[in-house]
Order: structure tokens, then C-alpha cells, then sequence
């Protein structure tokens, strides 16, 4: 019996475009690998018809940032009637607006740091001025529907400048307070009927260095630490916190979800990933892997799932 055909979608005009495309190409070769026919199709106005074109039963988008891990991609294959790994519309959405996620984790009870919200019209004086009266100089600033930390700053090396910056990206900016501690990530996979948290990672850089878009992606600037060296009490906390965000946000098959954990106190939940990354340095699949998980056990199950709810959907009348 054939296996199913599947498209792999990246690329786009997102600011993570490049990174998307050696998502890709690792998520192609495992399928293939896994006996699928795949088609890989770059994000761009004739997608919907190559889509079509290609007569595929199922679809892997491995996109990053807007407009691919927003949900409007989802949207479009919603309208195609095509089934597709991950998340749907409004989970995609709500994780992909940093704000509305806070503002969700927060009415759940999770564990969050303090913030401010900036629009894209206020002046970067003034809105420093606003950041510092309630939070003070030590925050760290994001572009609030941006991911791989892409147009992050920090307070310290200059607020207006960094507030300035992540504006131009044209979405609301989110300032946060800055909390020193280790760097943590859970990855979460659905199996059957059930949220799993997979072994939490520590993410290590060198010293006078922080997990930006050059330590994510070049190979050997950063350390994945598994498991990650946590008592015991909030190592279970961070799994806990993560399965959690992934059902808040109506989360789908899997995601990722990023903390800080001082050194006293609760670990604190700074952002959930719908499409968490696929190259040879990304974290999802190292997760897996120390799960007992192969990579191509891994997008093969996936694509799994994605069949399995088109299978059982109802037919329209």
C-alpha cells in the first residue's frame, strides 16, 4: 500500500525564512526515509494552486514566524480541505502574538513575568519612560509576533534604541522584566489520547552570551544539556507548566515551550512555539531523541496524526 504523498511548505517572506528552509530539508529527508513521497513547496501567492497541483493527502508546514506559524497558512488549508500537521487556526494565532499568549497563561494561573505592552505608534522616549517607571532599566524587549528572537534587545544596552528597533516590525512590543536564571525548554508531543512533556533541556551559551538567532543556529555555539540539572520538584514543574500551555492555547500534535528558571522561585513560562524547529541544531528533535524517539519516527508520526483526524472527521451532509 502507497504511503501517503506529502507536501513540506517553508520558506515565505518571513525574517526566519532561511532557518525555515533547513527545517525543511531535514523534515523532507526523513519522510522520504520513512518510504513517503515528498514535494517541497516554498511559501509564496501560487502555493494554494502547487498545492493542488501536486494531488497531496497531507501537509507538513515547516514555517516560522508570520505568515506561516501565525495560522494564516493554517486558514488557507482549511479553505483547501487539506489535513495538516500541527496546530490549527486559533492556536497558531494565539501563540504566535506573545502578548494574547501572556494574556492567556496569565487568566490560567501560570507562572509569568510582569510586562508592558508598547503599540507601534508610540514614541520610543515615551514609551521608555513608561517601561522604566514600572519595570525598570533590567527588562528585556521582543517584537510580540516574532520568533528564533529575532529584533530582541535589552534594556540595559539602551531602551529607546531597542524599543525603536523591535517597532520595525510593525506589530505591538512586549517589554518584560529580565530574570536572571537557566535557560529551559520542554518539548511537548501528543501520542494517542495524551499530552506528553518530553525530558526537559537546559540551553547553555558562552560565557557574555544569551540564546539569540547566531547561538540557535551555528553549530557548536550552543550546549543542549539533557536532562536538564533541576531538582527534581521543578524539573516535574516544568513539564507541568509546559502540557498546560500547549491545552491553553488549544495547542495541536506538538510545540515547544520556552522558560527562565531562577535560581529561587518558580520556573517562569516566557513563550510557547506552535512549529518548533527542525535543523540540525534545533531542540525539538534532540528532545525526542532522548525520548526514545527517532527523527523519522518523529515527523512520521506527526504526518500520522495529521491523517488520522481527516480520517475522522465528519462528512459534510
Amino acid at each position: 500500500m502507497a504511503k501517503p504523498r506529502v507536501a513540506v511548505v517553508c520558506g515565505g517572506p518571513s525574517a526566519e525564512a532561511e532557518v525555515s528552509r533547513v527545517s525543511a530539508r531535514g523534515v523532507a529527508e526523513a519522510l522520504r526515509k520513512a518510504g513517503h513521497e515528498v514535494v517541497v513547496l516554498e511559501l509564496d501567492p501560487s502555493v494554494a494552486t502547487r498545492l493542488q497541483e501536486a494531488e497531496v493527502d497531507v501537509v507538513f508546514p515547516v514555517l516560522h514566524g508570520p505568515p506561516g506559524e501565525d495560522g494564516c497558512f493554517q486558514g488557507l488549508l482549511e479553505i483547501l480541505g487539506l489535513p495538516y500537521v500541527g496546530s490549527g487556526v486559533l492556536g497558531s494565532a494565539c501563540a504566535m502574538d506573545k502578548v494574547v499568549a501572556k494574556r492567556l497563561f496569565r487568566a490560567a494561573g501560570l507562572p509569568v513575568a510582569r510586562e508592558v505592552v508598547i503599540q507601534p505608534h508610540e514614541a520610543p522616549a515615551e514609551a521608555a519612560a513608561r517601561v522604566r517607571a514600572e519595570l525598570g532599566e533590567r527588562v528585556v524587549v521582543k517584537p510580540a509576533r516574532q520568533g528564533s528572537a529575532v529584533g530582541v534587545g535589552f534594556g540595559e544596552g539602551g531602551l529607546e534604541e531597542a524599543i525603536a528597533q523591535a517597532q520595525r516590525f510593525g506589530d505591538p512590543v512586549l517589554v518584560e522584566e529580565r530574570i536572571e536564571g537557566k535557560e529551559i525548554t520542554v518539548a511537548v508531543l501528543e501520542r494517542e489520547d495524551r499530552v506528553e512533556a518530553l525530558p526537559v533541556i537546559e540551553i547553555r551559551t558562552p560565557p557574555e552570551s544569551w540564546y539569540d538567532y547566531q547561538h540557535r543556529y551555528t553549530p557548536g555555539w550552543s550546549e543542549h544539556v539533557i536532562p536538564a540539572p533541576l531538582p527534581e520538584a521543578t524539573y516535574a514543574r516544568t513539564q507541568e507548566v509546559a502540557c498546560r500551555a500547549h491545552q491553553v492555547l488549544q495547542c495541536r500534535d506538538f510545540s515547544r515551550a520556552d522558560f527562565v528558571v531562577p535560581e529561587r522561585g518558580e520556573p517562569i513560562l516566557l513563550e510557547v512555539n506552535t512549529i518548533p524547529g527542525m535543523t540540525p541544531t534545533s531542540l525539538f528533535p534532540d528532545a525526542a531523541q532522548a525520548a526514545g524517539i527517532s527523527f523519522e519516527e518523529l515527523v512520521a508520526h506527526l504526518v500520522g496524526r495529521a491523517l488520522a483526524r481527516a480520517k475522522s472527521r465528519p462528512s459534510p451532509a
